[in-house]
């Protein structure tokens, strides 16, 4: 006789690449020791994502589901609606309406009246789990964006992560008919997903895989995808691209010693699996961002490790002569001149 018990996860052994160090092109430096922090709201904390509105200004969702603007300075302007659930992924539709992926909700369009819209809450009869970010085609006709976790839902990440079950997917959902299709599944926490250059291509970050994936929109390999960057130093989270010649990259954590070493043997895992489900994991007071080029070289890396400092980076937005950041674990937003990162503004 079997005894299924889905929720209590099924730990798969599985060939983890080898174990990378703060080393190399990613030897540990405090250059995010001098962030600055901006505005938040008061009363919650965990603005997970921002993005820039047609005004210039900032947004951002927080822990209470209500989504925020901000002047450049991180002044608080106004909330301008709250999902009722969770926002992370934020991004502007052409129309100046702001799509959100909601991990509790799904895709939702918001308008800066407040009005809230589900969009899209399923793919081929399965409902997200954890809707997490997105990106939008220049038509405004697409927007792409990944389920980390049918299987785990928001705040169950570290379940996702140490059972490695490959509940996540890439999705694309035409916002004129509502039709949400599959184009990558079996992800490890499908999560940071932005377009490349002329909407050729995509990247979505494969955090419990600590890589990168592009998906080919147009062209000759177009449906096809590849590895764009591999055996990241720590778990990949948003990723951004300039507009022009780079993407950020968020490494809320770097790589967890034990994580990988419980990596072949499912059993102690499943062991591991049953105590995190009632305890927070810990996690390093520490942040990472990568700037990559346009073929996943490393061409920037900063870096914090102190428990005061800005941590638990979760996005990174190059906006002019500064990058803005966000964090799910921060009750503010953060920037920090481009110029400290040894980079030059893009050329508008």
């Amino acid at each position: 006789m079997t005894l299924s018990l889905p929720r209590l996860g099924r730990p798969v052994s599985w060939p983890r690449p080898p174990a990378q160090r703060l080393a190399g092109p990613w030897a540990r430096n405090e250059t995010l020791a001098g962030l600055q922090r901006l505005g938040g709201l008061s009363g919650t904390l965990g603005p997970e994502s921002l993005a820039i509105g047609p005004d210039n200004s900032l947004y951002s969702g927080f822990e209470d589901g209500r989504i925020a603007r901000f002047d450049g300075r991180g002044n608080l302007l106004r909330t301008i609606a709250n999902t009722r659930g969770r926002p992370l992924g934020l991004r502007f539709h052409p129309d100046g309406s702001l799509l959100v992926c909601d991990a509790r909700r799904g895709l939702l369009r918001v308008s800066l009246a407040g009005k809230v819209e589900v969009v899209s809450e399923a793919a081929e009869g399965l409902r997200f789990g954890f809707a997490d970010d997105l990106d939008i085609d220049r038509e405004g006709r697409y927007a792409y964006f990944s389920d980390a976790s049918s299987k785990w839902h928001f705040n169950e990440d570290h379940l996702d992560l140490i059972e490695h079950g490959g509940h996540g997917r890439l999705l694309r959902c035409d916002l004129g008919s509502g039709e949400t299709t599959v184009l990558m599944r079996g992800l490890q926490f499908a999560n940071g997903v932005t377009l490349g250059p002329d909407d050729a291509w995509l990247l979505v970050t494969e955090t419990g895989q600590y890589r990168i994936h592009r998906y080919w929109l147009k062209g000759p390999r177009a449906g096809q995808h590849e590895v764009w960057a591999d055996n990241l130093p720590g778990f990949p989270d948003n990723i951004r691209f300039n507009g022009q010649d780079r993407f950020w990259l968020a490494i809320p954590v770097p790589r967890n010693p034990l994580l990988d070493w419980l990596a072949p043997h499912p059993l102690l895992r499943f062991g591991v699996l049953q105590y995190a489900r009632h305890l927070p994991m810990p996690h390093a007071h520490a942040g990472v961002v990568l700037g990559l080029d346009a073929e996943g070289k490393t061409i920037a890396n900063l870096q914090c490790h102190g428990r005061r400092d800005y941590h638990f980076i979760t996005q990174v937005l190059e906006a002019g002569p500064w990058l803005y950041c966000s964090s799910l674990r921060q009750k503010t937003l953060a920037r920090l001149p481009l110029a400290a990162t040894g980079l030059t503004p893009r050329q508008a």
